[in-house]
């Protein structure tokens, strides 16, 4: 058995040989200097000696699978929001400011032309033209794109735009006959004449609250207008009839323009247009150049230049913060669009009670505080 063992014994000279072996450096070549590494070096042909360390590999993986300050499953943390959200934001927040000023503005400088200057046919047809002057103009010089429309584009548009009319004109009737906070605690009430509208004439219907959410807004118009110092029988219609057409012109826009590409901008923008078309033969009929002449010569003699400034500015601030509503509109819901309406009509009661001393009694005032708090509860409860 020795002798055996002997013989399978390797020879010293055998296991020098194989430690050498073993033991032998391996001469890696030199890894490159520390950087990215090209994108057009693909995984599977790496030499195993570049394997990156285990974290380094980890971070790889994570950042092909999500984008970057994402998790795993590519929800954004709380707290963490990318730069298109932040700008996104704050690009809602500046349309909403600006469309609350602009409309502080216009109904300011709208009361001033019409206290001196009563003939409010004449006036909104002066909005309506100057915002399509103000398009045209942005057409032309391509500050604006060009909508590319067709005959088909204008016949669906032709309902909205009577609506639009209508709306618009009686609107203005109202300002002129009333006072500016009054019409448009009046018009608060668009959303009561929206749900009856929609359930009775086109068959929708709607949850109990917001039925309920009708309540307010009804029980606090009827109180705000009982108790208004100034109450005017013509005034509180054409509110009214501003709040009924504008409710029809919705309706006829969203079946109207289905399917049709077009930003809000240049949609205002040629509904105004149509518009100022439906509108001038009225105002023609209704008051006439003559009336125009005699009214602005004595506005002019009690008001002096600044009457010029005045109906220059209500023109073009109307087009204004009508089309920075409609360009909200492509970057809101509908919801937070009438939360921000409600927002815009405190402003406005506040501004221009305000500025034109208007007297409120207590009562008045909590009828519009309820009407405007009905609004706001409508706006959840349709959602």
């Amino acid at each position: 058995m020795l002798a055996a063992a002997a013989s399978v014994k390797p020879s010293a000279a055998t296991a020098a040989a194989a430690s050498k072996l073993a033991f032998k450096p391996l001469h890696l070549p030199p890894l490159p200097a520390a950087g990215p590494r090209p994108l057009s070096i693909s995984v599977s042909v790496r030499p195993l000696y570049r394997q990156e360390p285990l974290f380094l590999a980890a971070a790889a993986r994570n950042d092909r699978a999500a984008p970057p300050a994402a998790t795993a499953d590519g929800a954004r943390p709380v707290g963490v929001a990318a730069p298109e959200e932040t700008a996104r934001r704050a690009k809602i927040g500046v349309y909403f400011a600006t469309w609350w000023a602009l409309n502080v503005i216009f109904n300011i400088y709208n009361k001033k032309v019409l206290n001196a200057f009563p003939y409010p046919w004449l006036t909104s047809a002066l909005a309506l033209a100057a915002g399509s002057a103000i398009m045209l103009v942005s057409w032309a010089t391509r500050i604006a794109e060009v909508p590319d429309v067709d005959l088909d584009f204008w016949k669906a548009l032709s309902p909205v735009a009577i609506a639009h009319t209508i709306g618009h004109v009686a609107a203005t009737v109202s300002m002129a006959k009333v006072a500016v906070s009054f019409t448009h605690i009046i018009k608060s009430g668009e959303p009561a004449f929206t749900v009856l509208v929609s359930r009775f004439f086109l068959g929708e219907h709607f949850p109990a609250p917001v039925y309920f959410s009708l309540l307010p807004i009804i029980g606090g118009c009827a109180l705000a207008a009982v108790t208004e110092l100034n109450f005017n029988m013509i005034g509180f219609m054409g509110a009214m009839i501003s709040n009924l057409a504008f409710v029809f012109r919705n309706i006829f826009s969203k079946k109207g323009m289905k399917g049709k590409s077009i930003s809000g901008m240049n949609y205002y923008a040629c509904l105004s247009m149509l518009s100022l078309v439906i509108l001038l033969p009225f105002a023609f009929a209704m008051e006439g150049p003559k009336v125009w002449a005699a009214g602005w010569q004595k506005a002019v003699a009690e008001i002096g230049p600044n009457f010029v400034w005045w109906v220059a500015a209500q023109s073009v601030f109307y087009h204004l913060y009508n089309q920075v509503s409609y360009m909200s509109l492509d970057e809101i819901s509908p919801l937070t669009f009438s939360i921000g309406n409600t927002m815009k009509r405190i402003s406005v009661i506040v501004a221009s009670i305000i500025i034109f001393h208007t007297p409120v009694q207590p009562i008045n005032a909590l009828g519009a505080a309820i009407a405007i708090l009905g609004t706001f509860i409508y706006s959840q409860a349709k959602q």
